[in-house]
Order: structure tokens, then sequence, then C-alpha cells
């Protein structure tokens, strides 16, 4: 009881200089802004933080190697799993160019000849659905082409297969697929506008000095059509080269890219100097690549004349 009493008249004026305390206008205003003022301290001292950090970690725990060498320029090239990866990336991509030209053809050109006044809505139609999502039109052939998905069901409910098909999904054959349908339209648009550059008058004289319909088009509006050719395959082919997402989510390891080793390479391997030299040695191949397409083509209009 002593010890109580003795301790009673401290406590209760401890509690009243804190209830005093709280009701006193500078430290109420204080508890109004230090919520904005820890909010913004945070913003300011973390990005400091995380340099200084980084910092410390690079400095203590990794070495980095300044000295002038090719070496990775030759693991770039004669690497057998980097050279296989660069070749497939070049098969894919030259196909991929090669199909969507093929399909995109006939498009533009029934719209540029026989769309009428109904061309801008073609285009318009054409365009819709690339107003989604790239990753979600992957993901939609990924249903497509999948284990269950609407190709296998639908060849199952006609009769073809018995059972459902792996041979769609997670292979180079995939991702041809869903490249060639993701850069339809950058083909149809640059080959329609060439079309729209043909002289009429000139298909009409082919016309009347005897040529029918096909060998009309073969000498006249196919050789004059044949810058949108090369546009259209240069804009397809050299993105496609570079493109990861598709082959990491639809090509399984039989359709990786080189893309997915520079990926890598600059992610999980941090081997940045190696992922620049892939980066570099892919970028002149497909230069030389593009420059070679172009003539080969030029080559061939000039024959064709």
């Amino acid at each position: 009881m002593t010890v109580a009493a003795e301790g009673s008249p401290p406590l209760r004026m401890t509690r009243a200089r804190r209830n005093a305390l709280l009701q006193s206008e500078p430290v109420q205003g204080f508890a109004l802004i230090s919520p904005t003022l820890l909010y913004a301290l945070i913003l300011l001292v973390l990005p400091i933080l995380v340099v200084i950090a980084h910092s410390f970690w690079t400095q203590h725990y990794l070495t980095i190697d300044r000295t002038f060498t090719l070496e990775n320029y030759r693991v770039a090239l004669t690497e057998p799993i980097y050279r296989d990866l660069l070749w497939r990336s070049l098969y894919i991509s030259l196909t991929v160019s090669l199909f969507t030209v093929v399909l995109a053809y006939p498009i533009a050109y029934f719209i540029s000849f026989h769309g009428g006044r109904h061309k801008s809505l073609w285009l318009f139609l054409i365009t819709i659905p690339f107003w989604t999502s790239y990753l979600l039109r992957v993901m939609s052939w990924k249903v497509i082409l999948g284990y269950n998905g609407v190709l296998n069901s639908g060849l199952m409910g006609l009769g073809i297969i018995d059972e459902p098909s792996t041979a769609l999904l997670y292979n180079s054959s995939a991702v041809i697929i869903t490249l060639t349908h993701a850069w339809a339209a950058f083909a149809i648009l640059p080959i329609f506008v060439s079309l729209e550059k043909v002289d009429r008058t000139l298909v009409e004289a082919a016309t009347d000095l005897g040529d029918d319909p096909l060998r009309s088009f073969l000498r006249v509006t196919l050789p004059l059509s044949a810058p949108g050719i090369i546009s259209a395959a240069l804009i397809v082919m050299i993105p496609t080269v570079g493109d990861y997402v598709t082959p990491k989510l639809v090509g399984g390891k039989d359709g990786v890219m080189i893309a997915n080793a520079i990926q890598a390479q600059f992610g999980k391997a941090a081997n940045w100097p190696l992922g620049a030299a892939l980066s570099v040695t892919t970028m002149l191949i497909v230069s030389l690549m593009a420059g070679a397409t172009v003539l080969i083509i030029r080559t061939l209009q000039r024959m064709a004349r």
C-alpha cells in the first residue's frame, strides 16, 4: 500500500502532462503533416539508398573486367548453341516474312482493285484485331493450338484425328503461325499503298493488247508493286528476328530464338558483354540479310521485264 501510494502522484502527473501536450496546437499540427512529410522523405531517401546499395554491391561483390577483347564475339559466332539459335531465328524470320507477304498480297490486291468506296472500311476492319495487346493475341494462339484447344477440338469433331495432337504447340511451327498473324496488318498496308500507285491505264492497255488477267498481273501489276513487297518483307523480317515473347510463350524448347538467349544474358546470367556481342552480331547479320533480300527482289524484278 505504501509503495502504491508513493507511486500514484507521479503517475497522475504524467498523464496530465501527456494530455496537455497532445492537446497543444504544435503537436496537433505535426500529427496532421507527418504522413505527407514521411511519404515525401521515403520517396527522396529510397532512391538514394538503392544507389548506395548498388554501388556497395558492385564494389565488393562484382568484378568488372574492362580489358578490350573480341572473345565474346568469338563465342557468339562459334559456340554451337548460339550459332544454332541464330540460324533458327533467321529461318523463322524469313519463313514468317514469306508467309505474311503471300497471305497479305491477295488481301491488299482485293481492297485496292475491288474495294471500291469501301476501301477505308476494309482497312479499318483489318486493323481492329491489332487494337488489343500483343501479349493477348499470342496467348489466344496458345489457346487455339493447345492440347485441348480450338484446333484440336475441331479436328476431333470432324473425325480427322482420334486424339489431341501435341505437334501444334511448343515448336517452331507454332512460332511461325503466331508471328505471321501478328504481323499480317503491317504487311498488308505497304502492299496496299504500292498497289494504289499502280496506273490502272497500264493494266487496261495490257488487256487491250491481248494479255489475259494472269499475264497482265505478272507483267504489269506485280512488278509495279514490288516496292511494297520489299517494304512489307523488311518490316516483318527485321522485328521478328528479335522477338522473344512469342517463342517464350508458344515456342517451347524447339522454338527458342536468339532474342531469348540475349534476354537471358542480360537477366539471369548477368553476362552483359556476351549479351551485347550477341545483339550486335544479330543486328549486323540481319542488316546484311535485309540488303541481300532487296538486291534479290530487284534482280528478279529486272529479269521479269
